[in-house]
């Protein structure tokens, strides 16, 4: 499956964005869908994940409560709902996906097997 992420810019703190993830290829219900994110100077890290038609959720501690994940099996798009966004929330943010992944793995860079080109948020304060 090829991604493509859209949506990021630039927002005050305290403001919103949605950032949408658009799949090609098939079988689209059958993936578990993530978002990652990785800051200047810092490793690529866990912020949501959706499981295949299960529709089951994942959150880092940082999103839980201001981020929502989501997806449209029908559009093959995932959507990552980002509000009440803090300047450290400022990163390149990744679509990813992957197939046969089980709850404890879905938080795993190494689990999804392909990736979008990344759209960069910028959040000022």
């Amino acid at each position: 499956v090829q991604l493509q992420a859209s949506g990021g810019g630039l927002v005050q703190a305290g403001g919103s964005l949605r950032l949408s993830c658009a799949a090609s290829g098939r079988a689209f219900s059958t993936y578990s869908m993530a978002w990652f994110r990785q800051a200047p100077g810092k490793e690529r890290e866990f912020v949501a994940a959706t499981r295949g038609s299960l529709f089951s959720t994942y959150y880092a501690d940082s999103a839980k409560g201001r981020f929502t994940i989501s997806r449209d099996n029908a559009r093959n798009t995932v959507h990552l709902q980002l509000n009440s966004l803090k300047v450290e929330d400022t990163a390149v943010y990744f679509c990813a996906a992957g197939q046969r992944l089980i709850a404890s793995t879905m938080t795993l860079g190494t689990s999804y097997g392909s990736w979008g080109q990344g759209t960069l948020v910028t959040v000022s304060s």
